[in-house]
């Protein structure tokens, strides 16, 4: 967006003076509309009369729409954050899995089925499907499964297995709150979608 004074030196014209103006041909347009419209409902009386009031439904209802829409975009704004955020938070949860499995602190097999979960997550599409939603259910049992009481003390007692607990934690309590914030805005998506 450039400022008035790159306008007046050839520059494009601001967004806000071509919307002011936009706005103006609206009104401009719906009050001769509501004219005609008012002498059409009411032929015997004078167009004056019946305009107005007509101007001001058809106002009316020209807001609300525009407030409906405005609504809707922030809303579906606000989805695509939280899908974004819950998305990242996944990903960081698949990366600290990986460094447990990688640790060597835990068997071999459980490394194993740690790390194939983590990977299935990771090469997982892209898109919030199906596929997705599997990969990542995989991956909270595979973490279930592996995460027993005895487990978890033996990875307590070294500090780089503290270390690794410490942020697999984290990154697991992210993707929980990032999972909630995502179902709130898609409820509120929802509910204000029209029916």
């Amino acid at each position: 967006m450039t400022d008035d004074a790159g306008y007046a030196a050839g520059g494009e014209r601001p967004a806000r003076f071509s919307l002011t103006i936009g706005s103006a041909v609206v009104a401009l347009l719906v009050s001769v509309a509501a004219v005609e419209l008012g002498a059409w409902i009411a032929p015997g009386v004078r167009p004056e009369a019946t305009g107005g009031a007509v101007l001001f439904v058809l106002v009316v209802i020209a807001w609300y729409l525009s407030y409906t829409a405005a609504r809707i975009d922030r809303l579906h704004v606000r989805l695509s954050g939280t899908l974004a955020a819950l998305d990242a938070r996944l990903v960081r949860r698949a990366e600290a899995t990986v460094e447990l499995a990688n640790t060597g602190l835990l068997d071999g097999a459980t490394s194993l089925i740690l790390a194939n979960a983590a990977a299935g997550s990771l090469e997982a599409p892209a898109e919030h499907g199906d596929a997705r939603e599997l990969a990542e259910n995989d991956l909270t049992e595979a973490l279930e499964l592996a995460l027993t009481p005895q487990a978890v003390s033996t990875l307590r007692s070294t500090a780089l297995g503290q270390d690794v607990l410490a942020r697999l934690a984290s990154a697991c309590t992210r993707v929980q709150l990032a999972r909630r914030f995502h179902n709130d805005a898609v409820t509120d998506a929802r509910r204000a979608a029209p029916k």
